[in-house]
């Protein structure tokens, strides 16, 4: 049995002012915020075993608003760390401090952590990662572990833009860089020297562990020339498969390993490169983020390099609109499925929730001028309904039974009806069909539910037939998964059993998606007895 400790730590949330990575080498000076948040002083990297119990005291020294998120853990009858804002806490104010604490059960791999108040996790992100006390369920010998955190970089204030964005009806303003590890790459004005470079070794294997930490775009990822093979997505293992790329949503990790055995050539580098996956029609960031994989003890080139950056070709890397590439890697993804680590999908479900996910429009109001499509305004829906935070968390109103004003229950089975959320007995067997809808744009959406993993059992183009689909879903070893990628114009049904009571938020993680509404939740009730009850809120 795997034992239990605890592990401590303070994080501080602080705010500078720092000159933008990409001021164009421009004699101006261009200034943005971005939040820092500091492990123990040194690192962003979160790293507990399975079975620690887990405080972490955030101390904000901000003066905005803030809340951090565990993402994918499962927070076992402790949503009160879970981390939403509104939804399971009220905000830690400026120069407050608050203790989050839970217990990691059942799980190993790759996860991460973030902001989760307005737009902050642009910045505010790390990884974390939960190992094992026993041997990985692969033979390889690695040599070394690496975590690859993608994430997006504004000239402006990320806050800003999701302010104006809300208060002009409009879209937001597109990022100006992709970055790997905090670093865009050569490709960008005046980033020659903000390059994420990894050195290895020729003939060792290594273990990366890749995160989607970006704001707005789901991403492709490959290392010129070299084979990922694919051993655990968010911190559940998988049927190892090759690929020669990856696609990645926002907020999802996926585990490969990748053995260093090409010969580089007088640069004694391979490319290794990010680029979104775009299936939107709103302008978004469409640049490509580089860093560089660097065989040690190459012979290379002795004098300054003759490479010109934007001449290096991407090998291995999909065109932006790939969606086959995309469809054909998802579908590879199996659970492991065996008897130590078993695939425990629900064979049979109590009850069907079919959830359509919309962008929307609204009519600007009177006196006022939009500047979304034809003059209205962006709104998102799930259900036909778009989410609205109230003024007191819900979770807290749950608990104690404040529920007049606060939240409405009853989420409707089908759409539409004016309700936001649904309740669940303890222990049902759900089975939820995101459909993507055409209202205003076609487009994949990562779904991400709190408090829970699923198990992917279904998923195809166009509308979701509930008397074909389901003969053809796979009840063996499906995808396990805390975040899906609803194809375009498709769907994707997932299966979950309401196993944690608590209220827990369901949200598209493209941010823009989130702040126009497209958000919903549920509740699940208390079980018998101790073991299967919310605990009680903490102190403050």
């Amino acid at each position: 049995m795997e034992g239990v400790r605890k592990h401590y730590g303070i994080l501080l949330a602080s705010l500078a002012i720092i000159a933008a990575a990409l001021p164009c080498c421009s004699s101006q000076t261009t200034r943005g915020f971005q939040f820092n948040v500091e492990w123990k002083k040194v690192t962003r990297l979160l790293t507990p075993s399975n079975g620690d119990s887990i405080h972490i005291k955030v101390k904000n020294r901000i003066a905005q608003n803030t809340t951090l998120h565990w993402h994918g853990v499962r927070q076992l009858r402790t949503g009160w760390a879970d981390g939403p804002a509104y939804v399971t806490q009220c905000p830690i104010r400026g120069g407050q401090s608050y203790t989050y604490k839970f217990t990691v059960t059942g799980q190993r791999g790759t996860l991460l952590w973030h902001a989760h108040y307005a737009w902050q996790r642009a910045s505010v992100y790390g990884a974390f990662i939960i190992y094992p006390r026993i041997q990985y369920p692969f033979s390889h010998r690695i040599q070394a572990e690496i975590p690859i955190i993608f994430g997006e970089w504004w000239n402006g204030d990320p806050d800003e833009v999701e302010k104006t964005m809300l208060l002009t009806g409009g879209g937001p303003d597109s990022s100006n860089a992709y970055t790997i590890n905090g670093l865009p790459g050569p490709l960008y004005p005046c980033s020659n020297q903000d390059t994420f470079i990894q050195t290895v070794e020729y003939g060792k294997t290594y273990l990366l562990r890749i995160i989607n930490a970006a704001l707005t775009n789901e991403l492709f990822f490959a290392i010129a020339k070299h084979t990922l093979t694919v051993v655990e997505v968010v911190a559940v293992y998988t049927k190892p498969f090759a690929t020669t790329s990856i696609m990645i949503s926002p907020g999802q990790t996926t585990t490969v390993l990748m053995t260093a055995n090409k010969v580089p050539d007088f640069t004694g580098m391979f490319v290794m490169a990010a680029r979104p996956y775009l299936t939107s029609v709103f302008p978004s960031n469409n640049s490509t983020t580089i860093g560089f994989l660097r065989y040690k003890n190459a012979r290379t080139w002795k004098g300054k390099s003759p490479v010109d950056p934007s001449s290096l070709k991407l090998h291995n890397l999909p065109a932006m609109e790939d969606t086959a590439f995309a469809t054909k890697f998802s579908d590879k993804i199996r659970s492991l499925a065996s008897s130590q680590y078993p695939c425990n999908v629900p064979k049979t479900i109590d009850k069907r929730v079919i959830t359509t996910i919309s962008l929307n429009l609204q009519d600007c109001p009177e006196n006022k001028t939009c500047s979304g499509f034809k003059g209205k305004s962006f709104f998102a829906s799930m259900n036909n309904q778009s989410f609205v935070r109230p003024s007191i968390s819900i979770l807290e109103s749950y608990y104690k039974n404040l529920t007049k004003g606060s939240f409405s229950s009853g989420f409707p089975e089908k759409p539409p009806n004016n309700f936001d959320y649904t309740v669940l007995p303890y222990g049902t067997n759900i089975e939820i069909v995101l459909q993507d809808t055409s209202f205003l744009n076609l487009e994949n959406h990562p779904i991400h539910v709190h408090g829970h993993n699923f198990f992917i059992v279904g998923s195809g183009f166009g509308n979701f037939n509930e008397a074909r689909d389901p003969k053809r879903y796979n009840l063996v070893d499906p995808p396990e998964r805390n975040t899906v990628a609803v194809p375009s114009g498709g769907w994707a049904a997932i299966r979950i059993k309401a196993d944690n009571p608590g209220v827990w938020f369901i949200h598209c993680h493209l941010e823009e998606h989130t702040s126009w509404g497209l958000a919903t939740g549920f509740i699940v009730h208390n079980g018998q007895g101790p073991s299967q009850s919310l605990l009680p809120p903490p102190p403050s």
